[in-house]
């Protein structure tokens, strides 16, 4: 994702978009701990969406996108959301396994919502590396030549 898909994806968006940051407790003498991990939030009419985290690689073994997640299942369940939505997972990732461990987890695929079932029988095509980035997808849109004329 270059700067430019980052704008279009947080602020030319209709999308209600919230920045959630994690970090540890501040050490004496600090107003703030330090920055372990950041969640870019989108906040739907039935649930939030885990649009895009990150977080300290240096930091793994603490499973903050666990933490996240169970994290946002809390700020839902508070704010009468019934979904949380954990945003890309791609099958093999070994950066994105630890999705696959929560229950009652559906994938969109085919079209629809539908039960993960064995997360290792997903095929790599749905990758999202496999594809165009966003800007070269939108450049190879035809457009008409000419608008319609109004009667």
């Amino acid at each position: 994702m270059d700067i430019f898909e980052f704008a279009a994806m947080v602020e030319e968006t209709p999308i209600r978009s919230r920045v959630i940051e994690y970090g540890t407790a501040p050490a004496q003498g600090y107003i703030k701990g330090d920055l372990t991990a950041v969640c870019l939030t989108d906040v739907l009419d039935d649930g939030l969406s885990l649009a895009y985290s990150f977080y300290d690689p240096a930091e793994t073994r603490r499973s903050l996108g666990t933490y996240a997640i169970l994290d946002h299942v809390e700020i839902a369940r508070e704010a009468g959301l019934p979904y949380v939505y954990l945003g890309y997972w791609v099958p093999g990732s070994p950066k994105m396994g630890y999705k696959a461990n929560f229950s009652a987890l559906e994938i969109y695929k085919g079209g629809r919502w539908q039960d993960i079932g064995e997360p290792d029988s997903h095929k790599a095509e749905t990758h999202p590396l496999s594809v165009d980035p966003i800007a070269e997808q939108v450049a190879k849109l035809s457009l008409p030549d000419t608008m319609p004329t109004r009667s």
